[in-house]
């Protein structure tokens, strides 16, 4: 092979990818701005959501209210609670959402209170699990009854001449004791590889259509052909260069991701009146994921490469493109999922065993032994689909299929 000629092509493709709008959003614009996006933006718009919710005044019958006219009067009282007359329909009502909730007293409520007969004494609240409104209106209620509850219990002691201290004999309290380090890989490590390896085969796959089936429709392929550079060196400066734009991509995902999830946490640390607050990112563990993922850009490199080439146009590489997606999410959100645990076995597992890796350093746990099988195993895959790229750019009858 000619070194020469493989930096001419690859100075070529990266001339024409700088060129390419769509090249360069996929590659800079998105990654940059999609864990900002995604962690302060998103979360703002449910944290107000939420907020709304909770401000607003949770639409509740009271059925048979007549057995607690104490307690009832107290909820109709309650702030953020709006009473409707009770209704025999009060179930299709709350399907409906033109009530969030429904609360039934049994018989002789108060009376058996009264008299300290607590043996299947239950008040039901009907709802619409998972309507997030229905949901509010059941904490608005749920905190009312413990109030009234506590209420009764103080009477209680207080008639008996007992503190309430004698329900709890002892406190308890929390204390973390993992470093930093961890609490933050292991808040981060399942997401985390998830997107770096979504984006970074995302980011490689625009250049690879656009440097094969993007070539054949354009008319270029033939005129490359036809220089100085053979079929190796071609392909190889091709690989090189959509190597070059996922390593990139890759790259600026990181960055952002750090500096996306360390900001907040910063401030919160700078400002926070309980102490500091143990979360950290790991930046050796980010650099030990960078490198666990350059063999996997190898692979997607070199297989979108051989996809497109297959391809008569990029409609139909993109055709192609899609259902691989979903073969590299899936494994790639593994670590997503409890239960799964790296080990020998699946560190032979292309994309699940990448996945899994990073999670385990960005938590501060380097198994090295596995760390070895999986970057060996990542390259020799790496390997395979840059041969299998190399074999399909020497047919004709793939080069000019149509």
């Amino acid at each position: 092979m000619n070194w020469r000629n493989i930096r001419t092509v690859f100075r070529k493709e990266l001339i024409d990818a700088l060129r390419d709008r769509r090249t360069l959003i996929s590659t800079i614009v998105i990654p940059t701005l999609m864990f900002p996006v995604l962690t302060i933006g998103f979360g703002t718009l449910v944290g107000k959501s939420l907020q709304k919710v909770q401000q607003e005044r949770a639409v509740v019958m009271l059925l048979d209210s007549g057995n607690a006219p104490a307690l009832a009067e107290i909820i109709r009282k309650a702030n953020g609670v709006k009473l409707v007359p009770a209704a025999d329909d009060y179930v299709s009502q709350i399907n409906d959402k033109r009530i969030r909730a429904a609360i039934e007293f049994p018989a002789d409520f108060e009376e058996r209170l009264k008299n300290a007969d607590n043996k299947g004494l239950t008040v039901k609240i009907y709802h619409y699990a998972g309507e997030v409104r229905s949901q509010a209106a059941v904490q608005t209620l749920q905190k009312i009854l413990r109030e009234y509850s506590d209420q009764i219990v103080a009477v209680r002691f207080s008639e008996h001449g007992l503190s309430r201290e004698i329900i709890k004999p002892f406190d308890s309290k929390e204390e973390n004791v993992a470093a930093p380090k961890r609490v933050g890989g292991n808040m981060i490590g399942g997401l985390f590889p998830y997107l770096i390896i979504f984006l970074c085969f995302m980011g490689a796959a625009n250049p690879a259509i656009d440097q094969t089936a993007g070539e054949k429709e354009r008319g270029t392929i033939e005129t490359l052909l036809a220089s100085a550079a053979g079929r190796i060196e071609v392909v190889v400066g091709k690989f090189l260069m959509v190597f070059t734009v996922s390593v990139v991509t890759a790259t600026v995902s990181l960055t952002s991701f750090a500096a996306t999830f360390s900001l907040p946490f910063l401030a919160a640390k700078h400002f926070s009146k309980d102490g500091p607050i143990p979360f950290d990112i790991s930046v050796t563990g980010i650099i030990a994921v960078f490198f666990m993922v350059l063999p996997l850009a190898v692979m997607f490199a070199a297989s979108l490469l051989a996809l497109g080439m297959f391809a008569r146009t990029s409609k139909e590489a993109h055709s192609y493109i899609q259902p691989l997606l979903f073969i590299v999410i899936m494994p790639a959100m593994a670590a997503l999922l409890p239960g799964f645990e790296l080990n020998a076995k699946l560190a032979m597992v292309p994309i699940l065993n990448v996945s899994l890796v990073s999670k385990e350093v960005l938590t501060g746990n380097y198994p090295w032994g596995l760390i070895a099988l999986v970057f060996g195993s990542s390259c020799v895959y790496g390997a395979a689909a840059l041969k299998v790229t190399v074999t399909t750019f020497k047919r004709e009858s793939v080069l000019f299929r149509s």
